[in-house]
């Protein structure tokens, strides 16, 4: 038996190869998940699922497809409209992964999912220990502002593939140093 919660609402999960389970499933706009046989707040169980790389999963073995459903994806199909067909990702507003509530759920155009994840904390603060780290590093300063200056230079002689034996790193440390996605403060 499931108590509702105060405004929630609990509709139907319905996915290939749902009809030949034994229980049915549903989702609620509060994020929880639930199997049942008849009546979701009769007989039905509150499922915990699992969780893969930080988001809530529902592992199903069903008849031919042997997947794992993503709960925030399956209740933004449930409850939300997208505005537009470039709309193929749901971002958590508030950056927590295990909020599936709908309010913090928002269908997202790649461009918003990159720059709503840019601001989130744990970026953030990744970004902050990646800019103070001295220890573990296979370039100095000295060495980066010296790429720079040959990387920016008009009567350039050397191939980035030259430049990156020199230093002993790969191409795509230069082309991140070229960028500012690397050693971007210097």
């Amino acid at each position: 038996m499931i108590k509702k919660l105060a405004g929630e609402i609990w509709k139907p999960l319905q996915f290939p190869g749902w009809k030949q389970l034994r229980k049915k499933y549903a989702l609620s706009s509060t994020g929880r998940i639930a199997s049942y046989s008849e009546d979701i707040l009769e007989d039905g169980k509150l499922l915990n699922g699992s969780l893969t790389t930080g988001y809530k999963t529902l592992n199903l073995h069903r008849p031919g497809n042997n997947g794992t459903l993503y709960i925030h994806r399956e209740i933004a199909k449930l409850f939300l409209k997208k505005k537009s067909v470039k709309e193929k990702y749901v971002i958590h507003l508030n950056h927590d992964k295990t909020d599936n509530s709908v309010k913090n759920l928002k269908w997202a155009s790649l461009e918003e999912m990159i720059a709503h994840q840019q601001n989130s904390p744990a970026k953030i603060a990744y970004k902050q220990v990646q800019a103070n780290r001295t220890v573990g590093l296979k370039l100095t300063s000295t060495q980066v502002k010296a790429i720079k200056k040959t990387l920016t230079s008009r009567n350039r002689n050397v191939t980035i593939r030259q430049l990156a034996d020199k230093y002993s790193v790969s191409e795509m440390t230069l082309y991140r140093i070229k960028s500012g996605e690397n050693w971007g403060r210097i």
